[in-house]
């Protein structure tokens, strides 16, 4: 998914509000001059009114006036603290602040919540997602060159959305587990009936408690998530403390060609190769399989991605399963 758009919630003033409302239908019809300056009308009246600052900073954003985007962004956040616009990683993509600010929490929930009715769709029929397939399928190959069944006693699925990628594994899991931090995901992903157990939760705090409690995956997945995360090391280290010894982490990320983490214009995060397997050999992973793949496109070009397969460093080498 990518910007989520304005999150409407009243200034408090019913002429500011309605100036609002006719500023985006200026916007919707392409004025967008016209809308920029109802949008700076309105913000005079309610300077407080968040979601008018951050339309505003869109649209200067969009005719080139960096400087008053960055103000108007800046003046969102200030109004908003709890950043459920994504303020920081306008401001991260226009140089003002940290280069990769973590992703609000407010804001990953409030974008995947607005998007939950319509996800699936969205997914598979505009943006052509196959990550779940592409997972599934590395998978099963890393699986069956260890001369092992294509068969798991406990599977995590990270970020589990509506069930895109539990509905792949499901067939292999004897025990299926999810976890989402946008509640109307969950919701979407319990109407299925494919897991065994759903969990609305963020991912740190959600591996922070199953370490807790001694908790042991023989695999665990994470797909298309960890573009919504600017650093996962501290992840892939909450992982490695919960998987069996021949256990496996298996994940889709999107790349781009240098080395370390990048934020892209579509307000997701891009991980370099290099980057990765640092990572991983810090939280005691080895890659076992790393490969280039695109899961999904936008605006009809496929997006670089990559698969990975990790597994724990005292495992013994799968051989043949890629090019590691």
């Amino acid at each position: 998914m990518t910007d989520a758009g304005p999150l409407f919630v009243s200034s408090g003033d019913l002429i500011a509000d309605r100036r609002y409302e006719w500023a985006l239908d200026h916007a919707a019809r392409g004025d967008y001059s016209g809308a920029a300056d109802i949008l700076t009308q309105t913000v005079e009246l309610a300077p407080g009114f968040a979601a008018a600052w951050y339309t505003l900073g869109t649209l200067r954003e969009r005719s080139g006036s960096t400087g008053g985007a960055v103000a108007a962004f800046r003046r969102a956040l200030a109004a908003d603290p709890d950043d459920r616009h994504g303020a920081r990683l306008r401001l991260a993509r226009l140089g003002a602040g940290d280069a990769n600010p973590p992703m609000p929490q407010p804001y990953v929930r409030r974008l995947f919540d607005q998007y939950a009715a319509r996800y699936d769709a969205s997914l598979t029929e505009e943006l052509r997602y196959r990550g779940p397939a592409i997972l599934f399928g590395a998978v099963a190959d890393a699986m069956r060159a260890a001369g092992r069944p294509v068969r798991f006693d406990a599977v995590l699925d990270l970020g589990c959305g509506t069930g895109l990628g539990g509905a792949a594994f499901r067939g292999v899991a004897r025990r299926l587990v999810g976890v989402d931090l946008a509640p109307a995901m969950v919701a979407q992903a319990a109407a299925k009936g494919i897991y065994d157990r759903l969990v609305t939760a963020e991912i740190a705090d959600f591996l922070a408690g199953e370490n807790a409690n001694g908790a042991q995956y023989d695999l665990v997945v994470a797909a298309d998530v960890f573009v919504y995360v600017n650093d996962p090391a501290a992840i892939f280290a909450a992982i490695a403390r919960l998987l069996a010894a021949d256990g496996l982490l298996a994940f889709t990320v999107e790349t781009h060609s240098g080395d370390g983490i990048k934020l892209l214009p579509t307000l997701r995060y891009a991980h370099g190769e290099v980057y990765l397997r640092r990572a991983l050999g810090l939280a005691r992973l080895t890659p076992a399989y790393l490969a280039a793949a695109s899961v999904r496109s936008e605006k009809a070009v496929p997006v670089d991605g990559l698969v990975v397969i990790a597994r724990p460093s005292t495992a013994p080498a799968a051989p043949g399963i890629g090019a590691a």
